[in-house]
């Protein structure tokens, strides 16, 4: 056996080193769970998944009908029952305090009976229903009297047409002459007069309260005309 450390050994043996002292490695602990508390206290329990809607069922279907129904017939009741009140209380009001109209008075003054001319229809007076005129009567007398302006039709009011000397209803065509006779159209008969007579200083008073037909004789009475 050769010994290493002789000369003339072209490749001596180098000694081996030391190994190096061993480390001191800490373990790295486990990691927790996501739901475990370091601190101890349990996790909060999970919320429950919502229900679904439970679906109608027949009974239930039947009991809404039938308590919108009923709430619909109440209602109405109601409603009724306070409109009917309403309208009690008001009829009642009303009855306490009744409305007055304002209608033009029966009685007129026409003027004086010497301001009239014969034969002469003057419309101021036809607005509240009159036709105060001078002229011949049958008899050939001079009276001035007063006619109505209601058509003894059906209750239009007549126009005086001054060219043709007679009254004309623009309803139905019926003609009365300046004396209220009528004479042609549906008018049934002639046009009623009012009561008229003068005063002590020459007044005209007209009132249309009483009427006179001719029909009934009535024009023969001497309220129904002003003997001049």
């Amino acid at each position: 056996m050769a010994d290493p450390n002789q000369p003339g050994d072209p490749n001596p043996t180098q000694p081996t080193p030391a190994a190096p002292p061993p480390t001191s490695v800490t373990a790295t602990p486990p990691a927790l769970p996501p739901s475990t508390s370091v601190t101890g206290v349990p996790p909060a329990p999970p919320k429950p998944a919502a229900k679904a809607p439970a679906e109608p069922t027949r009974r239930n279907l039947l009991v809404g009908i039938i308590l919108g129904m009923f709430g619909s017939w109440f209602a109405a009741a109601w409603t009724t029952f306070t409109l009917s009140m309403v309208g009690m209380t008001l009829g009642t009001v009303r009855f306490m305090f009744p409305n007055v109209l304002s209608e033009p008075p029966s009685t007129f003054k026409a003027g004086d009976a010497s301001s009239y001319e014969e034969g002469k229809v003057d419309d101021k007076f036809k607005e509240i229903g009159s036709w105060v005129i001078r002229n011949k009567d049958e008899r050939g007398r001079d009276i001035i009297y007063a006619l109505s302006t209601t058509c003894t039709h059906l209750g239009c009011t007549p126009n005086w047409l001054e060219s043709e000397k007679k009254f004309k209803c623009p309803c139905h065509g019926s003609g009365f002459k300046i004396s209220g006779v009528n004479f042609e159209g549906p008018a049934p008969r002639p046009l009623e007069r009012y009561a008229i007579r003068k005063t002590d200083d020459g007044q005209i008073i007209v009132d249309k309260s009483r009427k006179f037909q001719k029909e009934l004789g009535a024009w023969d009475d001497p309220d129904s005309y002003i003997l001049l």
